[in-house]
C-alpha cells in the first residue's frame, strides 16, 4: 500500500492547482483516499466561510482519485453533483472518497466533506460522480493512480 500511496501522492503534486491550493493526500486503501486541506483567509468568501469552490474542488478531485483507484491512472470525472449541508470556517477540510461501483471504463463514486478542529469532525458537504476511463481502454492499471 505505501507504493501506491507513493504514486497517488506524486500524481497529487504534479497538479498545480493542488499544490497551489496546499492539498494533501493523507489515505489511500483499495476503494477509497482521503485528502486535506488546512483552511486559511485566502480560501474564504466575503461572509468568512471556506468558499463553495474550494470545497467542489476537493470533492472533484477525491471523486477523481477514486476513480483512478478501480479504472487506473488517466481517467477524467465526467459529472458530480455536490450537496452544501453547512458552512466551513475554522479547521482542516477533510475529503473522504470511495468506489461505489466500477465497470471497466466507467466509475461511479461518493465523497464526504468534513471540517475537523480538534477532535471535532462535522459533516459539511457530500458528492457523487461518475469517473471515465480515457484512452484506448486496453490498459489495465488498477495499482497507479493518477487524476486528472
Amino acid at each position: 500500500m505505501t507504493d501506491l500511496l507513493d504514486r497517488a501522492r506524486g500524481a497529487l503534486h504534479a497538479q498545480p492547482f493542488s499544490t497551489l491550493l496546499g492539498t494533501e493526500l493523507m489515505y489511500v486503501g483499495a476503494n477509497e483516499l482521503t485528502l486535506c486541506l488546512p483552511i486559511r483567509d485566502d480560501l474564504r468568501q466575503q461572509h468568512g466561510f471556506v468558499h463553495g469552490g474550494v470545497i467542489s474542488y476537493l470533492a472533484d478531485n477525491a471523486l477523481t482519485f477514486a476513480g483512478a483507484l478501480a479504472l487506473g491512472p488517466r481517467v477524467i470525472i465526467g459529472e458530480y453533483k455536490i450537496n452544501y449541508l453547512r458552512p466551513a470556517v475554522t479547521g482542516v477540510l477533510m475529503v473522504r472518497a470511495e468506489v461505489v461501483y466500477a465497470g471497466r471504463h466507467q466509475a461511479t463514486c461518493q465523497c464526504s466533506v468534513f471540517v475537523t478542529d480538534g477532535d471535532r469532525e462535522r459533516l459539511i458537504a457530500v458528492a457523487q460522480g461518475t469517473v471515465n476511463r480515457i484512452g484506448d481502454g486496453t490498459e489495465n492499471h488498477k495499482e497507479e493512480v493518477q487524476a486528472e
